[in-house]
């Protein structure tokens, strides 16, 4: 799966839950912060482990969404994960 593809999809989940206003959701980048530019709290950090999880069928073990920071954090979390 491209970079490109796995950064799309996590938009969607974004946008599926509707954790944000949909236009910063759509306008996020790869260098978005997830907590001080998104607005993640710890119960959407939760949501999203659980989404990503099922949607790119892999697991986070020992590591969680607050290991994260930016977007691109967990992009290449999940590219690596695929592999």
């Amino acid at each position: 799966m491209e970079r490109s593809e796995i950064t799309a999809r996590l938009r969607e989940l974004l946008l599926s839950a509707n954790m944000s206003d949909p236009k910063l959701i759509e306008s996020c980048t790869e260098d978005s912060r997830l907590i001080e530019d998104l607005g993640f709290s710890s119960a959407a950090m939760l949501y999203m482990v659980i989404a990503i999880e099922e949607s790119f069928h892999i697991r986070f073990g020992n590591v969680g969404m607050a290991d994260f920071k930016t977007l691109r954090d967990v992009v290449t979390y999940i590219e690596k994960a695929l592999e």
